[in-house]
């Protein structure tokens, strides 16, 4: 957030950190973000946000062939297959999902599961929704606070009300403000079962807190669906044992696979295929895309 950015630069201005070494530039995307990708005194852009803005970051920095390192959209697949612990594996995707209020890139926003345990997943998932509180973050017992504006707000709502329309069921939440809550971008917790590849909700990213859960009669399918998007942010898969998840994380074309419920790994690299991005962040790969490779020859030279 702009807050958090400003706090960061006022500990660098405390640390000593020489004046130039680190800039901050306040303002919206369209004019500030314009204005530095097609600056030709920058030499490299490193942009966080949607696909659609970072298609533009790219065309206006083409002119001067600088480098643009991009984490952008995601709609992640959560697969969890027959042989996996269902409870454990599905109360832990759906809390992942409503974290931030679904607001993350990586979220695990299509859980993927046996077509046979629908019904059984579907009744695991509402009761975490239930339980979940959307309202005042400072309030005791919320869970998750507000979605960053009207604009957002308004496209949630509109994909919820897609869904219904297209036939998904509706297992918990759906459209309009929480119980309890008459003002602000709250959103109701909201998981919809029974969706199909063709469906909008399993299409866009909602960046929200609403969870799809699809179908796959076999592995081999859920593997299909999973990578049916044109994201490749990341992905998270459940099984039996850690051997059968591997092998099905291979498979799943994301730049980052967490098995078994793992956290994300820091000092691993964490980026996106196909339309979630290129260039990786965190750990020695982060550091490198700031970095020019440079070869000098001739020490040697008579």
């Amino acid at each position: 957030t702009p807050t958090s950015a400003l706090i960061f630069a006022e500990i660098l201005h405390e640390a000593g950190v020489p004046k130039g070494v680190f800039n901050l530039v306040n303002g919206m995307g369209p004019e500030v973000g314009a204005a530095m990708s097609e600056h030709p005194d920058i030499d490299m852009i490193s942009f966080t946000g949607s696909t659609r803005a970072g298609i533009d970051v790219a065309k206006r920095a083409a002119p001067t062939v600088k480098r643009v390192s991009q984490e952008l959209g995601g709609k992640s697949p959560n697969v969890i297959l027959e042989d996996a612990d269902l409870q454990k594996a599905v109360a832990g995707g759906v809390m992942h999902m409503f974290n931030n209020s679904g607001q993350s890139c990586n979220a695990p926003s299509r859980m993927i599961v046996p077509l046979s345990k629908m019904k059984e997943v579907a009744a695991i998932a509402k009761g975490v929704a239930d339980k979940t509180k959307a309202g005042d973050p400072r309030a005791e017992g919320t869970t998750i606070g507000p979605v960053v504006n009207r604009g957002q707000w308004d496209k949630i709502q509109g994909l919820i009300q897609k869904g219904i329309e297209e036939g998904a069921t509706l297992v918990a939440g759906g459209p309009g403000l929480p119980e309890g809550v008459n003002k602000g971008f709250y959103v109701r917790p909201t998981i919809f079962a029974d969706v199909t590849d063709n469906m909008t909700i399993a299409r866009e990213e909602i960046f929200g807190p609403v969870l799809v859960i699809m179908g796959a009669k076999d592995e081999a399918e859920a593997v299909k669906i999973a990578n049916d998007t044109p994201y490749g942010l990341a992905g998270y898969v459940s099984a039996g044992t850690v051997e059968r998840a591997r092998k099905v994380g291979r498979q799943i074309r994301a730049g980052n696979v967490n098995l078994q419920g793992a956290p994300n790994e820091r000092t691993a690299p964490f980026g996106g295929y196909k339309q979630s991005g290129n260039g990786r962040e965190w750990g020695q790969f982060g550091f490198e895309e700031y970095l020019e490779v440079k070869a000098i020859a001739g020490f040697n030279a008579a």
